[in-house]
């Protein structure tokens, strides 16, 4: 009998943030997928052992899924993966697959789970913090209030429209862009009136906060997130030197 596929996200990267159903979900999954080469390289397994010791004892699958925009070996690569989970499920397996921040917010794992649904199986996500809402809590800033607008851009791809968007906007993954983000938010003819944020490695060791656009690292790699925001009237800049 088929069994059940959690897509599980779990956090930005601290353990004490994964939620007691993620753990409870995982405790009674008989396989564990990882999207990465090994178990070493997962960000997503790193936090998940520090919480729950057991998961070593789990059965665990490393399928990365490919970084590349060409559709037809995309949809070769994630057919094969889709086709591995399907037949733990066939073997009446229950799976949990871990991804970092939260399975609804640009995951590899939507794939996945779209397709079980598809074919009749059963997949349920389970929501786990989203980095974004973390990194505001590490720089002690609000996202939003009243009518603010919140906006959620994949900074992998084109940024040149995104400084017209109102309101707040956060820059997902924003490492490979940076130095252009940069660039680009120096060159804003609105620029003195921008707050300017990134949070990079949020909730692990090595996480590292910034404040102003000067302070934007090219090098501070792919898990990076930046966050613009719009100065309120008669507000004074914050402490551009600020580095943690």
């Amino acid at each position: 009998m088929s069994k059940i596929l959690y897509g599980i996200g779990v956090g930005p990267g601290d353990p004490e943030l994964l939620t007691i159903k993620a753990l409870r979900c995982i405790g009674e999954s008989d396989v564990v997928v990882l999207p990465a080469e090994t178990r070493e390289e997962c960000y997503a397994y790193q936090i998940v052992k520090q919480a729950c010791p057991k998961l070593e004892e789990k059965e665990i699958a490393c399928l990365p899924f490919p970084m590349i925009k060409e559709k037809a070996l995309l949809k070769k690569a994630h057919d094969e993966i889709y086709e591995k989970i399907e037949s733990f499920l066939r073997a009446g397996k229950t799976v949990a697959f871990l991804t970092i921040g939260d399975p609804c917010v640009y995951s590899t794992y939507s794939y996945v789970h779209s397709r079980v649904l598809e074919s009749g199986g059963r997949a349920v996500l389970i929501n786990g913090v989203p980095s974004f809402c973390a990194a505001a809590a590490a720089l002690g800033i609000s996202l939003g209030g009243n009518r603010d607008e919140i906006h959620i851009i994949p900074a992998s791809y084109e940024l040149g429209h995104t400084l017209s968007l109102q309101g707040t906007k956060i820059y997902m993954k924003s490492g490979k862009r940076l130095a252009e983000l940069k660039q680009m938010l120096v060159e804003c003819p609105k620029a003195d009136q921008l707050e300017v944020f990134s949070v990079s490695n949020c909730g692990m060791e090595n996480e590292t906060v910034r404040i102003g656009v000067e302070n934007l690292d090219p090098e501070s790699g792919y898990l990076t997130i930046v966050i613009v925001k719009e100065r309120a009237k008669g507000n004074i800049a914050p402490d551009s030197g600020k580095e943690e």
